[in-house]
């Protein structure tokens, strides 16, 4: 854009509930933004987080829910934020911050066609609650119509958007694998993390990073490999992440008699080295958008034992790169996790050779690519 011969940058303004969800999954998409010349702004409830390649902060009272009050807040909120400058682009994430950004400038008279919702996993989904199901596709279907593109991160959403949404729809494979942070750990280091987790060379180490919350199942998870741990007492179970269950998780691995099998790791920021001493990689969610935690596992080349849900699907070839088991078998998943166990090396080092082509589409800079095409196309 030029005028009087003087090049004006382009704006753009980014909307997520949470700094968090920034620093996590969408830093890259920033940095590729400056680097392309945009003035970057962001609309997010503060949290005290720095953002990186980031030239404004708005701070919106988004919800996380259908809190009446917060949502009408941030929607008058948002609705000043639109009205004070002229943005190129509008690109919205995570469900309520983009239902309040849209809504907003629908009252502004905003072109839909600036407005991006990129959806990391919709809140509908197979298997899911019906009057849940129902609350979120019809929510979403409804806003798709002041929506000038949507972004789908997994293959059902995707299909789901297409058949339905009055927009045009894309697919990414995920935000992109960042492989940067998957530094080298000698056989020094890993003896060293191994001590300090009360762990020998010779165990079978599962891991599930991810934070502890009823969607994501450590609790049905913990009961489908019980007996297996007791009958294998080299097998352990690695459980880095927050704990937003008050301590549920603590309690039924002490009634089991499992403390120590079973760690819960809390908050961690070495899952890379975590992963370089672990074994398999297990999830037991009930459905994802698109997982990182398996994502990482398929890069360092471990084989995955997942449940069968939106997102994991995406990732597992049943029976190449690892298994897929229904969502209510606990059998069947401590089946499949002893017959990881029980591979040869052989059988081991050809999972590690799938995994390297699985997982070629999802890296960064491929991903990136493809979304900066979708945001920058007209």
């Amino acid at each position: 854009m030029v005028l009087n011969g003087d090049i004006m940058e382009k704006k753009v303004l980014i909307a997520a509930n949470l700094d968090s969800f920034f620093t996590k999954f969408l830093l890259p998409q920033l940095e590729r933004f400056k680097n392309d010349g945009y003035k970057v702004y962001v609309a997010t409830k503060l949290e005290g987080r720095e953002i990186p390649f980031c030239d404004k902060k708005f701070n919106i009272n988004f919800a996380r829910g259908f809190n009446l009050k917060d949502n009408i807040k941030s929607f008058i909120q948002m609705k000043k934020i639109l009205l004070s400058d002229n943005f190129d682009l509008i690109v919205c994430h995570t469900p309520f911050g983009a239902a309040i950004t849209r809504l907003a400038a629908k009252a502004c008279h905003i072109n839909k066609d600036s407005i991006v919702y990129m959806a990391h996993g919709f809140h509908f989904y197979e298997g899911a609650n019906k009057f849940k199901f129902a609350l979120y596709f019809n929510a979403e279907k409804y806003l798709s119509k002041y929506t000038g593109k949507i972004i789908t991160i997994n293959l059902y959403d995707y299909g789901m958007a297409r058949k339905y949404f009055d927009c045009n729809i894309y697919y990414v494979p995920g935000v992109g694998l960042d492989t940067r942070k998957f530094n080298d750990v000698t056989l020094n280091e890993k003896k060293k993390l191994l001590v300090s987790l009360g762990l020998k060379e010779t165990d079978f180490v599962l891991i599930y990073p991810a934070e502890i919350l009823p969607r994501k199942r450590q609790m049905w998870l913990i009961d489908a490999l019980k007996d297996v741990l007791k009958e294998h007492t080299d097998m352990h179970l690695l459980l880095p992440g927050k704990d937003s269950m008050n301590g549920k998780c603590l309690k039924l691995i002490k009634n089991l008699d499992l403390e120590s099998q079973i760690h819960l790791l809390g908050f961690r920021n070495d899952i890379p080295k975590l992963l370089s001493i672990s074994n398999l990689s297990v999830t037991s969610s009930l459905q994802e958008g698109l997982p990182v935690n398996v994502m990482e596992a398929i890069y360092v080349g471990l084989p995955v034992v997942a449940t069968n849900c939106r997102g994991n699907i995406d990732l597992i070839n049943d029976s190449v790169n690892g298994y897929i088991v229904d969502v209510n078998d606990k059998k069947m998943f401590a089946n499949r996790v002893l017959k990881v166990y029980n591979l040869s090396d052989e059988e081991k080092e050809k999972i590690k050779n799938q995994d390297k082509v699985i997982i070629k589409p999802y890296l960064l800079e491929n991903v990136i690519r493809g979304i900066m095409k979708i945001y920058e196309e007209d």
